[in-house]
């Protein structure tokens, strides 16, 4: 029975909720603007980058070139030129079957960011109430399960709801304490301090130290990842042919400014040596503040850097399980019940499933006697996984250019080619490196490393939309029309 058919043969009462589906709801391109920044930025690199001093520069500015150039550029034209975002674009370019393992890898990459994400929030919190929670593996599993499930609250309201929270949330949480780090560290040098890292030429580029540091650089600049996510929201912009290429390059200074800045202030006042990566930025924040007598601001930081870290959140709950949802319901990839819609069209379903599992994850804190590694562990599955998105985006740019060059487009990225075979290139050398276990996990074996982390992204990444897909069922499919059905 095909679409129409079904859609005819359903009863009146869901056909006049059909027509209950809620208007667009627009955003500014300033807004979408602030919505990426917030999802890729944050202070959280801040301490380690400033360990390398003045070679932060170099660290920064490289993985922004081969990654976040490419990525932003490239996916400006794809949005400014095909509506319906990384599904559209990879269907377009490679084929439905890749459009949708490209939506589903922006979607499931997040199932493990939550937990890295949320665990940074347990550990401020924990600096703010009791710094020894911050070890408790407990402690961060039930406080990833309560922010998830209150984002998902939040979230079920809609996306202009969502939009001005992620907004307020990076200026709160990250552009605030940024300008403060920055504005201390140029007040610490004009007093006539000297800075604590040399900041001459000499010292521009970083120190080779073996695969282990190449590991940490490739996890540090795939920090850049997610500035084509919002490119689902396109379509709630007045002239998305014009206001998202504004919105990506404003978001694009940003992240770079909040990246840099920051860590070189750090890099400034505290020595390298006495600036510890596991208790990361909220350490950096009171030694800074203790320079200065005034130690008092640091819980009131470590506040707002929850509420920038939870802004960021709920522009992921609002973006991938949104286009995967819109693509499922059109194409029939998902069951009907994950498919189904609350009373302001939201995907609450979705994200209620999402959250079992993510709450199950959380659990792993609980489990695992370190929670750094941990922490880890879900890094780095969240990177292969999204990796698989990015290697699929870049290919089907090139086709699409080839294929329909004169296909209308609010922008044109520049040297195309050659921009998705950097970022390509970048992007698989990323997902390769991925595998070799880093310094941190300590003195476990590579192999059971390999298979945490082999499992986790190529079963999340490859076999779970492999099997969605190949039992899905045209019955899945509901009318274009966009008819709600609420749960």
């Amino acid at each position: 029975m095909s679409a129409t058919d079904a859609a005819g043969s359903r009863p009146e009462s869901i056909r006049s909720r059909a027509a209950a589906v809620p208007k667009p709801v627009w955003i500014s391109w300033i807004a979408l603007a602030l919505m990426t920044t917030s999802s890729v930025a944050s202070l959280r690199p801040a301490p380690t980058m400033a360990v390398y001093g003045l070679a932060a520069v170099f660290l920064y500015l490289v993985p922004a070139v081969v990654f976040l150039l490419p990525t932003s550029l490239v996916a400006a034209e794809l949005a400014s030129g095909w509506k319906g975002g990384v599904y559209k674009w990879v269907s377009e370019g490679i084929s439905k079957p890749m459009g949708f393992l490209a939506i589903w890898c922006q979607f499931a990459m997040t199932i493990f960011y939550y937990p890295t994400l949320l665990g940074f929030v347990a550990s401020t919190l924990a600096y703010v109430i009791n710094p020894a929670l911050a070890s408790n593996g407990v402690w961060t599993a039930l406080v990833i399960m309560v922010c998830y499930w209150a984002g998902v609250f939040v979230s079920s309201r809609g996306t202009k709801g969502v939009a001005g929270l992620a907004s307020w949330g990076l200026i709160l949480g990250t552009l605030i304490p940024g300008a403060v780090l920055v504005f201390l560290g140029a007040l610490f040098l004009g007093q006539g301090n000297e800075s604590a890292a040399p900041m001459t030429a000499e010292n521009l580029l970083p120190q080779w130290a073996g695969l282990a540091s190449l590991v940490l650089i490739v996890n540090n600049f795939l920090s850049y990842s997610g500035m084509e996510m919002n490119a689902v929201h396109v379509s709630s912009l007045k002239n998305p042919g014009k206001d998202y290429p504004k919105a990506i390059f404003l978001a694009m200074g940003l992240v770079l400014l909040i990246f840099i800045l920051p860590a070189l202030a750090i890099s400034w006042i505290v020595p390298a040596e006495q600036i510890s990566l596991t208790a990361g930025i909220m350490q950096a924040f009171e030694a800074v503040f203790s320079t200065f007598d005034i130690a008092w601001l640091t819980p009131i930081v470590g506040i707002m850097l929850v509420a920038a870290s939870l802004g960021g959140m709920l522009t992921w709950l609002a973006g991938p399980s949104k286009g995967l949802l819109l693509i499922s319901r059109e194409e029939g990839y998902l069951p009907p019940f994950l498919q189904k819609l609350n009373k302001n069209g939201v995907q609450q379903n979705l994200l209620v499933t999402q959250g079992i599992v993510t709450s199950i994850i959380a659990l792993g804190y609980a489990l695992i006697p370190n929670v750094s590694s941990a922490y880890w562990i879900f890094s780095v599955i969240t990177t292969q996984v999204y990796l698989i998105m990015y290697l699929l985006m870049f290919i089907a740019a090139v086709q699409l250019r080839r294929r329909h060059p004169d296909h209308p487009r609010g922008y044109r990225a520049p040297i195309l080619v050659a921009l998705c075979g950097v970022g390509f290139a970048a992007s698989l050398a990323a997902l390769l490196v991925g595998f070799i276990p880093p310094s941190q996990f300590g003195g476990g074996s590579p192999w059971v490393y390999l298979l945490i982390v082999g499992g986790g992204a190529l079963g999340l990444g490859l076999l779970v939309p492999f099997l969605f897909y190949r039992f899905r069922r045209p019955s899945w499919k509901q009318p274009v029309d966009g008819e709600v059905s609420e749960s």
